[in-house]
């Protein structure tokens, strides 16, 4: 690890997440509200109202509650934002991730660090002082949804951080729910065998490229930190919290310090979830508040829950990069690979190849099942077919599927999936079911096409019709 004093150019502004709005808000990408709005419902009903117009600005709350901390939410969606976050092509965001995730650069650690700027310690250290919005009538209460919990495996030492909901329920009192049943769940399980609290820290406000390196599918023995400077191309910048023995991002706009108790456990939820469905299901455990840290005029991530943009393209952009990595490993000529927000990012995933050998698609089918215990669906199509285009998706399943040949299903008992999917039984149990819509290698009738010239030549007609280029 390397270590240096903070900077605010070259190194530090890379991973800064304010340079970043800043040059969002100049590209006009930036929505600035100064008018009151509540705490509760206002802001997510709005942003669902703008999900639904297929508008996504990044909205900028700067009254919210008659509070002094304004309130950022999405900043993780469309995916174009995120493309431009990690300065990579849209349509290659998920490819770039996958290439990215597998350098390990390490971090670096800073001597001072921006959430340095206010600190609370003990008694003061209240949670009232953070705008934690109610989103949804169905929701248990206030809910942080945008904050990464970092944590240490008491076992290897190896780091990790994560989105975890954290219910309000206290001054100093959070539920949280462990439900992915990941690196974080068996990290308190460590620790609990030990007869120990896990010392933990909550980020709030962090560079785009940390929230998307947070969902990485790496060993549980491997500290996360390092795969996420991959996605910078340089060294994490982490920085020591006061009162647990923690690095955070340096950069973070806020730092909430405590631990998860061990042999603790309360009423947690409900809650929106991704899946659109209000979420009883929780692990219920309970984080206790040592310290806040923050910024000078921090900004509050509000991350807008149930089935929103913000909610699903992260995850849907890991969920494409880890399955294309894997596929590629054992596949030649894999072309795309999508995770549609149809199915909440996660729980199917399409796969276009250019198949050369039969059984190719089923060979395809598996190795996706194995990256993700999630994942329900994997359709394989031909080439040709758009997997970013839900219709042409479709249209392969209606013009090149026969079920009884290429369809298979892996029945629910052999199966694990997500707590959260309201489908699975009592133990989180899911079937899964893989579709080979590719074409026969011979025999099939040939697709209807356009000649490049001729399609070129036309588009002389496009402004007579308001067509664009």
């Amino acid at each position: 690890m390397e270590l240096q004093t903070k900077t605010t150019k070259a190194g530090g502004a890379g991973q800064d997440w304010r340079p970043l709005l800043h040059q969002l808000e100049g590209d006009g990408e930036v929505v600035r509200i100064a008018t009151p709005i509540a705490r509760e419902y206002e802001i997510s009903a709005l942003m669902m109202d703008l999900e639904k117009a297929r508008r996504y600005p990044l909205v900028i709350f700067e009254n919210v509650g008659g509070g002094d901390v304004p309130v950022v939410t999405n900043a993780l969606a469309p995916r174009e934002r995120l493309a431009r976050a990690l300065d990579a092509p849209s349509h290659a965001l998920s490819e770039e991730f996958a290439k990215r995730i597998q350098n390990r650069p390490g971090t670096r650690r800073l001597k001072e660090a921006a959430f340095e700027a206010v600190s609370y310690v003990g008694s003061e250290a209240d949670l009232g002082r953070l705008p934690i919005l109610t989103h949804f009538p169905i929701d248990a209460g206030p809910y942080i949804t945008g904050g990464l919990v970092v944590a240490r495996d008491p076992q290897s030492g190896a780091e990790t951080l994560g989105f975890h909901r954290m219910q309000l329920k206290g001054r100093d009192k959070l539920g949280i729910s462990l439900h992915s049943r990941q690196r974080l769940w068996e990290y308190l399980r460590r620790a609990e065998a030990r007869g120990q609290n896990l010392e933990a820290s909550v980020v709030i406000g962090v560079h785009p490229a940390i929230a998307l390196g947070s969902m990485a599918l790496i060993p549980y023995e491997e500290g996360k930190f390092s795969a996420i400077g991959g996605l910078f191309d340089e060294p994490l910048e982490v920085a020591q919290c006061r009162t647990v023995d923690l690095e955070v991002p340096a950069w973070s706009e806020i730092v909430i310090e405590g631990e998860i108790l061990a042999g603790v456990r309360e009423a947690e939820g409900p809650f929106a979830e991704f899946t659109n469905y209000a979420c009883y299901r929780s692990t219920e455990n309970v984080f206790r508040v040592k310290a806040i840290q923050h910024r000078e005029k921090p900004l509050y991530h509000g991350l807008t829950p149930g089935m929103s943009s913000e909610h699903i393209t992260i995850v849907g952009v890991q969920r494409e990069g880890d399955v294309l990595a894997a596929l590629n490993r054992t596949l030649p000529n894999v072309r795309a690979v999508h995770a549609p927000f149809s199915a909440c990012g996660l729980f199917h995933v399409y796969v276009s190849l250019d198949k050369v050998a039969e059984g190719q698609a089923q060979q395809a089918i598996f190795a996706a099942f194995a990256v993700d215990h999630n994942i329900k669906l994997v359709v394989v199509v031909d080439a040709d077919v758009d997997v970013y285009d839900e219709r042409e998706v479709l249209w392969a399943l209606a013009t090149r599927l026969q079920a009884d040949r290429g369809v298979t299903i892996v029945p629910q008992h052999l199966g694990m999936g997500c707590t959260l999917d309201p489908s699975t039984d009592e133990l989180s149990r899911t079937a899964k079911m893989g579709i080979d819509a590719t074409r026969p290698l011979s025999g099939f009738a040939p697709t209807i096409t356009i000649d490049d010239g001729v399609r070129e030549a036309v588009r002389r007609f496009w402004p007579d019709l308001g067509l664009k280029h």
